[in-house]
């Protein structure tokens, strides 16, 4: 980052914030607001922020990944209830990813995805209890971007906990991510939250 041909990206945080608070902005640029108290987060998670980037004072600009900027995401998390899983590929083992859906009346939609949250154990131990569930054809009944390679249909019987950062425009998941198997829940008491 430059100003007036002088690199600024050593300077501290709070002397590039006072240099950018300098230049006049036209639209549709605008100055985002600095968030300087705990609510911060909660702010963002009640008004559907995607997150918030929390930067330590005093530090300098970086090009990559730091411990002085960390990246909070705003996280959603419901129920949905597993209707087929996808192979692994490369060295994955056990499944690839977790085709999940919810109920909506008689219905049993699709709602995306899950390819992340799982260790290997939990892999292995998802797809045998998943082959004992295969059945021929998919189980959901409203099927938008259903994948057609690769994919294993299951009896919608397991349900899982699902974090996840919204729901996209065409409603699927955005970033979903396993955070656990529940085994005390019909998988009809499952809907859209």
């Amino acid at each position: 980052m430059w100003i007036d041909q002088r690199e600024v990206m050593s300077l501290a945080l709070e002397e590039r914030r006072e240099l950018l608070g300098r230049l006049e902005l036209l639209p549709p640029l605008r100055r985002v607001t600095e968030l300087t108290n705990e609510s911060a987060f909660a702010r963002a998670q009640a008004e559907g922020w995607e997150g918030v980037i929390a930067k330590r004072r005093g530090s300098i600009y970086e090009q990559r990944r730091s411990r002085n900027w960390l990246k909070m995401k705003c996280e959603l998390a419901q129920e949905f209830v597993v209707g087929g899983f996808t192979d692994p590929q490369g060295k994955r083992v056990g499944l690839g990813a977790l085709l999940v859906g919810y109920y909506d009346g008689a219905d049993f939609v699709f709602a995306g995805k899950i390819g992340t949250g799982f260790n290997t154990s939990l892999l292995l131990d998802l797809r045998a209890q998943l082959d004992r569930l295969e059945i021929e054809k998919p189980p959901f009944t409203k099927a938008v971007g259903l994948p057609r390679l690769r994919a294993h249909w299951v009896h919608p019987q397991l349900v899982v906990q699902v974090g996840f950062i919204q729901w996209t425009k065409h409603n699927k998941l955005r970033h979903p991510r396993l955070l656990g198997v529940h085994q005390d829940k019909s998988p009809r008491e499952v809907i859209r939250e």
